[in-house]
């Protein structure tokens, strides 16, 4: 059994009766170093009967589209991608028609629909703009996938509500559908599905004694025999096979696991001096290349994880995400002239210590100290989001503080990535480390960067205050009424020096809901520096909130009169 995605396609567009072809299509390669992580791709783009340069709009759609996809962020989701190159299309569509002789009359212009299929994984992409259309074919029935952008007037007057080109701004319609082996895709213009009926369209091509081309060709001579009097294309896509649900679609090649190791191997033209953590988990170790003399950090599934195939697969994974970072807070992963024999990860090794270590040694820290090193650990965070990447276990021990300051976040073990979570499931394990954890993953909730900025919050609450703002209560808190219970405690209440606006920052970031917090890392960093007006807003702060202990001091004393009352009366 085929453990790749496997696809035959057919396709033809014509100019039927016309004498221009306004339609354009396309298709990726159905085999190539990007199907695992970028996946398979075909467009459909149908250009306006008033316009002359509206074939120019849909070449280029096309063109733009199986270009460009490719070139985006392996790191970055189907949906996220595909929409960006189909935006930035439009955008150059639009102004190519403001700055040309048609820009008083866009019907005129550089005007095109478009319908693109992206089948990754297991998973069916569509994207759609304008009338032309998307189907599954069902058996021996054609469920019509996208709804036409097309504004009726009358019977026989209707207009494009919506289309690539036809304005600055672009709404795309996004559907997701998990496919099965043996499943058919069509895409069409109204050349096609105008003249020739659902039912003729799926019998043609579940006639899979014939190959995708001449079911093409087939739908195409019945809509000309139908009297077609437009630009006629169709694409067939038959998935005949598809991958497991795995990171393994990653590997060129399946690598055993590596070897137990002991100081003194040597694994790879690596030699290995001495141990720097070791767990039930994984083993890491010192290294030195023995070719460049330089020193690295070896990570290896341990005795007990080595023949399993989800924690290997996240060691390649690790090594996967550090080659598409780059930023001087993040751990580097180390390009190696030979091809590994085994399941390892090899990553710069930073000289310096953990931020718990640092902490443990500054236990109090002035505010502009802490600043700098949170700032750092942003920016860092805020290259990840920008991959669509989630650490997801950001705590003190991993991040280091090297010999010149410089805070740098290690370990993505844990690491959420949009574009390989549509290719390898998530686990049901609650990712991190239970005191750093945001709380929604406590309640079955998948994290999103906003669960990275209340990690962020904790660490810096703990760094100013030596505690944490929940205790160890959110852990506890496995339902969402038990996490309405959860009660910020001031940091201020804990640190007499810290300023009024930098409790309201934490308290922010700290918000149980995660719709509640800072949308993005930067807005947290900035009100850090700057006291945002909002925390200047005069606000009644109960006693029990400012000053705990004498809250319950005063309690006390005034249950102990009422005691003394009672008994003298």
């Amino acid at each position: 059994m085929s453990t790749k995605l496997n696809i035959l396609i057919g396709q033809v567009s014509v100019a039927g009766l016309k004498s221009v072809n306004q339609d354009c299509i396309g298709t990726s390669p159905s085999q190539g170093a990007f199907l695992a992580t970028k996946g398979f791709a075909a467009v459909l783009c149908d250009g306006i009967s008033s316009s002359t340069v509206s074939q120019i709009a849909s070449k280029t759609a096309v063109n733009s589209f199986l270009t460009d996809y490719y070139s985006t962020s392996e790191a970055w989701s189907v949906k996220r991608s595909a929409e960006k190159v189909l935006k930035a299309t439009n955008y150059w569509l639009y102004a190519q028609t403001k700055n040309s002789e048609y820009r008083f009359d866009f019907n005129q212009g550089y005007v095109c629909t478009c319908s693109a299929l992206v089948i990754k994984s297991n998973t069916a992409h569509i994207f759609h703009i304008g009338d032309s259309r998307v189907y599954r074919v069902l058996g021996s029935s054609l469920e019509q996938l996208t709804e036409d952008h097309r504004q009726k007037l009358n019977s026989d007057v209707s207009y494009l509500s919506r289309a690539l080109g036809m304005d600055d701004s672009l709404e795309v319609d996004y559907q997701a559908h998990r496919v099965n082996q043996g499943e058919i895709f069509v895409l069409a213009s109204d050349g096609l599905f105008d003249f020739v009926s659902s039912s003729d369209i799926a019998s043609t091509v579940n006639e899979r004694d014939l190959d995708p081309d001449t079911r093409a060709r087939k739908l195409l001579d019945k809509a000309l025999s139908a009297g077609s009097d437009d630009n006629i294309s169709v694409l067939v896509v038959e998935i005949l096979s598809l991958p497991q649900a795995s990171l393994s679609e990653l590997k060129n090649t399946p690598l055993p696991p590596a070897p137990l190791l002991q100081p003194g191997d040597t694994l790879d033209g690596l030699l290995i001096l001495r141990e720097l953590y070791v767990s039930s988990r994984s083993h890491v170790f010192l290294a030195q290349d023995v070719k460049s003399g330089k020193y690295v950090v070896v990570k290896t599934p341990s005795a007990e994880s080595r023949l399993d195939a989800a924690h290997t697969d996240t060691i390649l994974m690790e090594d996967w995400i550090a080659r598409r970072l780059n930023s001087p807070h993040l751990v580097k992963s180390v390009q190696r002239e030979t091809a590994p024999s085994c399941i390892y990860s090899v990553a710069e090794f930073v000289e310096g210590i953990t931020l718990a270590q640092w902490m443990k040694d500054n236990p109090s820290p002035d505010i502009g100290t802490v600043r700098n090193i949170i700032e750092q650990v942003a920016k860092g965070l805020q290259s990840m989001h920008r991959q669509e990447m989630v650490h997801q276990d950001l705590r003190p021990e991993n991040i280091l503080i090297d010999t010149n300051g410089t805070a740098i976040i290690i370990d993505f073990g844990a690491t959420k990535v949009a574009g390989l979570n549509e290719i390898y499931p998530a686990s049901d394990l609650i990712p991190g480390t239970a005191q750093y954890s945001a709380p929604e993953y406590f309640v079955g909730q998948s994290g999103t960067h906003r669960a990275d900025i209340f990690s962020l919050g904790v660490i810096t609450y703990q760094m100013l205050t030596g505690k944490l703002p929940y205790g160890t209560h959110v852990a506890k808190s496995t339902s969402t009424k038990a996490q309405q219970k959860l009660r910020y405690v001031s940091a201020s209440a804990l640190n007499n020096n810290l300023p009024a606006w930098i409790d309201y920052s934490l308290k922010k970031a700290l918000r149980i809901e995660p719709h509640k917090r800072y949308q993005e890392v930067s807005e947290f960093i900035y009100d850090l520096k700057n006291p945002n007006p909002a925390s200047q807003a005069k606000r009644w702060v109960p006693i029990a909130e400012r000053h705990p202990i004498l809250f319950w001091q005063r309690l006390s004393l005034g249950l102990f009169v009422l005691l003394l009352i009672s008994w003298i009366g």
